[in-house]
C-alpha cells in the first residue's frame, strides 16, 4: 500500500506570517499523525514579485518553528518542461486557446457582469473560438499571448475534509481561466496541478482562500488525464480585527519580526495552539502540538488576530 503524500508550499513573494504558520503547522501535524510523507515545494514561478532572500528565510522559519519535511525543497523554476508539456497537451486537444484581452477590457466587461471571485474578473469569452476550431500551437510560449482553459457551464462538486460538500460553477464565477500569462509564465492553477501530480501529492491542506481554486484544478486533472485529484482540506484563515485578510495594516505579524524580537518559537506555537482549540495559550513545543491536535476541534470560523495576541507574544 502506497504512503500518502502532502506538501508544504510557501511562496517567496511575501513573508510568512502567523496565518501561514497556523496552516503549515496543521498540515505538518496531520501528516505526522497519519504517516504521510511531507514534500517541501517552493512556489517561485511569479518571478517579478519574488523578494530577495525570501526563499531562504521561509525555510529557516519553518525549521525555527520545528516543522520538518521528508523531501525537498523543490523549486518550480528549476524545471518548467512539465508545464510546457501540459500546455501543449491541452492545446492539442483544444482545451485551451490564446487570448490577447487586456486587463482594461476585462474590467470594462465586468461592470455589466460582476460575477468574479474576490481576486479574479470573470472572463466574458471574447477570444474563445468555436469548439471545433484548432489553435495555432506556434503561439505557445509567445509573450503577449495568454492562454485560457475552456470551462464547461456545469457545476463541480467535491467533498472537502473540513469545509464539507462544495458546489462551484467556475464558468459563472471566473469563466475561462488563465493557464499561462502574457509574460509567458505558467499560471498558479496549472503549475500546482502539474507539480502535485508529478510529486505524487494526494493530500492537500491549505487555507480556504484557495477553496474556489479547487474546481479549476480538478478540471485540469481531468483534461490532463492525471487520475484522481488529491483529497482537499481547506482551513479557515487568520484575519485582522477588521475581518479582512491578515496584512500589514494589522501590524507586523511576520514570523521573522517575532524571531528578531527574541520571541521563543514555543510562544508562537502556544498562540497557534490556542487558535486550534488546544486550550489556553501557553508555551508549547511541536511535540505537544502534534500529540494534542485534532482536526475536528478546529472552529469553522476564521481566527481573529488582535493587538492583545501581539502583546502576549512580545511579553516574554
Amino acid at each position: 500500500m502506497s504512503v500518502a503524500r502532502t506538501r508544504l508550499a510557501p511562496s517567496p513573494t511575501g513573508a510568512l506570517h502567523l496565518g501561514n504558520a497556523r496552516t503549515f503547522l496543521v498540515n505538518w501535524a496531520l501528516a505526522r499523525q497519519q504517516g504521510w510523507k511531507i514534500v517541501l515545494r517552493i512556489e517561485d514561478l511569479d518571478g517579478p514579485r519574488i523578494k530577495a532572500g525570501a526563499t531562504e528565510l521561509a525555510v529557516e522559519l519553518l525549521e525555527w518553528l520545528g516543522i520538518d519535511w521528508d523531501e525537498g525543497p523543490f523549486f518550480q523554476l528549476h524545471d518548467q518542461s512539465a508545464y510546457q508539456a501540459a500546455l501543449r497537451q491541452l492545446a492539442e486537444q483544444r482545451s485551451i486557446y490564446p487570448c490577447r484581452c487586456s486587463r482594461k477590457q476585462l474590467e470594462a466587461a465586468s461592470l455589466s457582469a460582476p460575477h468574479g471571485h474576490e481576486h479574479d474578473l470573470r472572463y466574458p469569452g471574447n477570444c474563445r473560438p468555436p469548439g471545433d476550431q484548432s489553435v495555432d500551437l506556434s503561439l505557445l510560449g509567445t509573450t503577449g499571448v495568454a492562454w485560457r482553459m475552456r470551462v464547461p457551464d456545469q457545476p463541480t462538486v467535491f467533498e472537502d475534509e473540513f469545509a464539507g460538500r462544495q458546489e462551484h460553477y467556475v464558468q459563472q464565477t471566473v469563466g475561462d481561466f488563465l493557464v499561462a500569462t502574457k509574460a509567458g509564465l505558467t499560471s498558479y492553477q496549472l503549475a500546482v496541478v502539474v507539480d502535485d501530480a508529478r510529486q505524487g501529492i494526494d493530500q492537500v491542506v491549505r487555507g480556504d482562500d484557495l477553496l474556489a481554486s479547487t474546481p479549476r484544478q480538478m478540471l485540469l486533472y481531468d483534461r490532463l488525464e492525471l487520475g484522481q485529484p488529491p483529497t482537499y482540506t481547506h482551513l479557515p484563515l487568520v484575519i485582522g480585527e477588521d475581518r479582512r485578510r491578515l496584512a500589514k495594516r494589522h501590524g507586523d505579524s511576520r514570523l521573522a519580526h517575532y524571531r528578531e524580537r527574541d520571541v521563543a518559537p514555543e510562544r508562537v506555537l502556544g498562540l497557534l495552539g490556542e487558535w486550534c482549540n488546544l486550550g489556553p495559550r501557553r508555551e508549547m513545543s511541536t511535540g505537544e502540538f502534534f500529540e494534542q491536535f485534532q482536526l475536528q476541534r478546529l472552529s469553522p470560523e476564521p481566527i481573529v488576530f488582535t493587538a492583545a495576541d501581539d502583546a502576549w507574544l512580545l511579553d516574554s
